[in-house]
């Protein structure tokens, strides 16, 4: 599945780790990365102070930030280099549904409906499952600013939905990573036995969990 792969999605809750293996994979296997850019987000820092006020703007900008990313993609030969993202855009739904009101969520659907046929389709979907306590110390261990003020609640319903998200997912192969007793982003030898099983995989849907 992985040899076949051309363009490779890790995806996963904030702090999971998914940027880091996104790029720590891409390395391994000669290939491009396309990475979110939260940084460029205006809205974002204002939206973790004020979640009501600000979760619509802060949504559509990530919205149309991952369009033109994979609009740039598509544009050029999406297969002459393989691409590994840490982002997968069937996924983005799922946050404009925890934080809109229902008229707001009516509105990003219709633009979110708009632009989706556009977005190309991973050949492969790498999920880091984690639960929230570890979460919660991953993303204080990385000190953003801009994530000061989540909060464990907060956290807990983004891996609830996440794993909601996933258990019905079927757009790609979907590998699925414990990433609570797995740590690829820190452990070499953990991300060696998630890139062996990786290089395994043969069916479209596979657990990983085992750690030495």
């Amino acid at each position: 599945m992985l040899d076949k792969a051309k363009y490779i999605v890790v995806d996963g809750p904030i702090g999971a780790g998914k940027t880091s293996l996104a790029r720590r994979l891409a390395e391994r296997i000669g290939a491009d990365t396309l990475l979110e850019k939260p940084q460029e987000n205006p809205f974002l820092a204002r939206f973790y102070q004020d979640m009501e006020r600000h979760g619509l703007a802060t949504q559509l900008s990530f919205l149309f930030q991952r369009m033109d990313q994979l609009r740039e993609l598509g544009q050029g030969d999406l297969f002459a280099n393989r691409v590994v993202s840490d982002f997968l855009l069937d996924k983005d739904p799922l946050f404009a549904s925890m934080n809109l009101t229902d008229d707001e969520y009516a509105l990003y659907q219709k633009v979110y409906e708009h632009l989706k046929p556009h977005a190309p389709t991973p050949d492969l979907v790498i999920y880091l499952q984690a639960e929230p306590d570890t979460l919660v110390d991953r993303v204080r261990r990385r000190g953003l600013d801009a994530e000061k003020r989540i909060t464990e609640s907060y956290l807990a319903r983004v891996a609830e939905h996440y794993a909601k998200f996933f258990y019905n997912y079927d757009a790609a192969p979907l590998f699925i990573v414990n990433a609570e007793v797995l740590n690829p982003v820190e452990n070499d030898d953990d991300f060696e036995l998630v890139f062996q099983r990786l290089n395994a995989m043969r069916s479209y849907r596979e657990f990983f969990g085992y750690s030495q």
